[in-house]
């Protein structure tokens, strides 16, 4: 299997392709001995961090890895911008401005590699939220659409630095606090969110349930490469998240979250209603359209991430989501390909993802991981229902016994993965939630 690698991957994706390439070429499937002699996976995952690495290649990448990320190292890179690394930008710019900046804004964030979070509050505090009050004072259609359009671009960005914020109280030092706790309550509708369901959906709810039976946005009791089957999951979604979400809550002797989720979506809702009465061209472009772009996107990207689920043990995070190793998911949107690993460990600092990837291959390879490249979860989602297998085979990057298994064999493998599951399947292969899901979100 020839690599193809991206030009624009971040230097720690480029890392982890080439140390797994290198692993297709030489064969090396993991240790010896059947899964069933080995630890479970998510055994071996939690202990992974201190355990020797047995090749060179898996040293040498893990050291460089965890360079890139120690502020103590001569190899530590911050994260200054999301399109652009270091080694892209001219050197007067690097020398007189951006590093400088960068000194500065370590002060402000909470993680010394983190200064892209505060360069993107400031991008969306002055050109976004700029644009919006000036589509409010002097409307043109022409504004209008490029205001959504470089909404719909911010949006992704946006809802994975705030995905950071919410795994983590925050991404701000606390001196900052005060900046940390607000901007989220000014940009959330400006992106299409509403405030604060992002954080009681997916912390309080999905990240407790894991894509199983009780998972609002649960993939499981669909067939996952059917158009229909994928209408009605984002329809109900779009449609009856502002009552269905609440009711979760009571249904698990949760009152007090029932009542500020719907006291959040429904107040979100008045203030759409009401800022669309007072000026309903501006409203439309600067609230509306966000608003419908953003939930379909969440229902389409949470599809791509959870549709490939192991018909034997589809209830292990390894087995029911996917690990993406590609430009949109990681350079744009900090490391949200590794899904994998983020269920794992809902709190893992995001520049931390690569190299805990590469201690915790071992682990992958007896959780039968699934692990691609070139591909986002959009189009994984696009893919799916076309049924275009061979093209998702061709984006899959082997490990363990996946190693030797021919592009037909890959495709015929993930089309098992995408079967509806009967509620007697549910019941069978889906256990109570065990001591394996004992990291809180």
């Amino acid at each position: 299997m020839e690599a193809n690698l991206h030009p624009n991957l971040t230097q720690p994706d480029l890392v982890v392709l080439e140390n797994l390439f290198r692993d297709v070429k030489a064969g090396i499937r993991g240790k010896p001995g059947s899964a069933t002699e080995k630890p479970a996976p998510e055994i071996i995952e939690k202990h992974a961090d201190d355990q020797p690495l047995d090749q060179d290649h898996d040293k040498e990448a893990v050291d460089l890895l965890k360079g890139l990320n120690n502020p103590d190292s001569p190899a530590f890179q911050p994260t200054v911008f999301a399109a652009w690394d270091d080694k892209d930008i001219p050197e007067f710019l690097n020398y007189y401005i951006i590093r400088p900046y960068a000194r500065a804004a370590k002060r402000v964030v909470r993680h010394p590699t983190d200064v892209v979070f505060l360069t993107h509050i400031l991008l969306y505090l002055t050109v976004n939220l700029g644009s919006a009050i000036f589509l409010f004072h002097r409307f043109t259609y022409l504004h209008g659409v490029v205001h959504a359009v470089y909404t719909l671009w911010c949006a992704g960005s946006f809802t994975l630095m705030l995905h950071n914020h919410i795994h983590n109280n925050g991404v701000l030092a606390k001196g900052w606090k005060w900046l940390d706790f607000s901007f989220p309550y000014i940009l959330e509708p400006l992106m299409g969110h509403t405030w604060d369901s992002y954080y009681y959906h997916h912390v309080k709810h999905h990240h407790v349930e894991g894509n199983g039976p009780d998972d609002l946005s649960s993939t499981i009791r669909y067939q996952r490469d059917d158009l229909l089957n994928f209408l009605h999951y984002v329809g109900r979604f779009l449609l009856l998240v502002w009552a269905d979400l609440p009711l979760y809550f009571l249904r698990k002797n949760k009152p007090n979250l029932a009542i500020r989720t719907f006291i959040s979506e429904i107040g979100s809702y008045i203030f759409l209603y009401s800022i669309w009465r007072f000026n309903a061209k501006a409203a439309t472009f600067v609230f509306l359209i966000p608003f419908v772009q953003l939930r379909l996107g969440l229902m389409i990207g949470n599809w791509g991430q959870h549709a490939l689920v192991d018909e034997v043990e589809p209830d292990s995070d390894f087995r029911s989501s996917i690990t993406l190793v590609d430009v949109p998911s990681n350079r744009f949107c900090f490391n949200d390909g590794y899904h994998t690993a983020h269920h794992l460990n809902p709190r893992r600092h995001w520049r931390d993802q690569p190299v805990h990837f590469l201690q915790s291959k071992e682990a992958y390879r007896t959780g039968r991981a699934l692990v691609f490249h070139n591909i986002d979860y959009l189009m994984m989602t696009v893919k799916l229902l076309q049924k275009d297998y061979m093209y998702l085979a061709s984006c899959l990057v082997p490990i363990g016994d996946q190693i030797g298994m021919s592009q037909v064999e890959i495709a015929e493998m993930l089309r098992t993965k995408t079967r509806k599951f009967t509620e007697d399947d549910i019941r069978k292969k889906f256990k109570v939630q065990s001591a394996l899901h004992d990291v809180k979100p």
